[in-house]
């Protein structure tokens, strides 16, 4: 007798209504449920260390805007809060919704780094197709332990590694022009 093949559970947008708000996090890559806790107090400061210095050039160049853990829903199967987004006026223009969600790929993410195995392959492997697919023009993936910057940016459709940065270098953006940032002023 044959076995019924049961179907992967997909979870969508609608299904994140039903979690309590408990201070988890919760975002759907694919359909897949993430769940993450609330971040160590260095990956917060990160955090809040990368978007003063977005905000303060963003606030210079009047070019776009800086936001912490926004949501942004791709669709119903696709829905993350990344730690750090920047997008154009024009852009944000185009992508907010009435509930204040980002409704597309703004033109710069951020993910900072949590311990632990599944959250470094989420954001390494998981968010990283998802921001390609989308049309994200850069991601930078940062590690406080480290003291290092990933960068990729997009070439021929898709998030390319371009650059590891550490404690030394200066952290710039062709899609930011004039941005300029010590990669050790994020971690002091």
């Amino acid at each position: 007798m044959n076995q019924p093949i049961s179907e992967r559970v997909r979870w969508t947008t609608a299904d994140l209504e039903l979690f309590p708000d408990n201070g988890n996090r919760y975002e759907i890559i694919d359909g897949d449920l993430f769940v993450t806790k609330a971040p160590h107090w260095n990956h917060q400061k990160t955090c809040v260390r990368i978007s003063t210095s977005l905000d303060n050039w963003s606030q210079t160049t009047g070019l776009g805007e800086v936001v912490t853990a926004p949501g942004i829903i791709f669709g119903d199967h696709d829905n993350v809060i990344p730690d750090v987004v920047w997008a154009s006026n024009k852009r944000l223009t185009l992508l907010l919704d009435d509930a204040g969600h980002l409704t597309g790929a703004p033109e710069l993410v951020v993910e900072v780094l949590s311990a632990g195995s599944e959250n470094e392959k989420r954001d390494r492997e998981f968010k990283l197709k998802l921001y390609s697919a989308r049309g994200v023009r850069e991601y930078w993936i940062v590690d406080w332990r480290k003291q290092q910057v990933e960068v990729y940016r997009r070439e021929q459709a898709s998030l390319k590694l371009v650059a590891t940065l550490f404690n030394g270098d200066e952290l710039s953006s062709p899609i930011l022009p004039d941005f300029n940032c010590a990669i050790a002023s994020l971690f002091t």
